[in-house]
């Protein structure tokens, strides 16, 4: 027993030591997003078709992410936050971005990251198309922001011009 207790006692302070030195994160309660980077993905054919926006994110209380039953109100299809994650596609037209309405939404809905109140911090990475193949303007950005459960809303992010490559 005294061997064990030689060995254990050691091994058990070393934890404890090790434990209260890890440091407790605390991030605000409204979720934070940063812009972290955009890469047009090559189609092989010449021209860019899409891209990935990958956003950085803290939350406080862990609670980004709607569940695939999460269709009641407030998270019914006919509501804004059927969504979570929000993208608004700008082109360059004559020197001035302008908001383009596209025959399609890259609006997303981010899965449940945690299902404990724990702080959160991490990435996410959006693929979204990038070419409208209506329009002659070879410019673009993107603004996203995003909702968390309790229906804060993030901070607006835009990424920096993106030029594409026209058909």
């Amino acid at each position: 027993m005294k061997e064990i207790l030689k060995y254990l006692l050691p091994a058990i302070a070393f934890f404890l030591l090790t434990v209260s030195c890890v440091e407790k994160v605390d991030y605000p309660l409204v979720p934070d997003l940063e812009y972290n980077n955009f890469v047009k993905i090559d189609n092989g054919l010449g021209y860019d078709d899409k891209g990935i926006l990958y956003l950085g994110f803290t939350d406080g209380d862990g609670n980004i992410g709607l569940a695939d039953g999460d269709t009641f109100p407030p998270f019914d299809p006919q509501s804004m936050y059927y969504y979570n994650f929000f993208v608004r596609y700008f082109e360059q037209q004559n020197g001035t971005f302008v908001e383009v309405e596209l025959p399609f939404a890259n609006n997303a809905r981010i899965p449940v990251l945690s299902e404990n109140e724990n702080p959160l911090k991490g990435e996410i990475a959006l693929e979204l198309f990038i070419n409208n193949f209506t329009s002659a303007f070879d410019t673009v950005r993107f603004e996203a922001f995003i909702t968390d459960r309790d229906l804060n809303h993030s901070d607006t992010v835009s990424t920096p011009p993106i030029i594409i490559q026209k058909p």
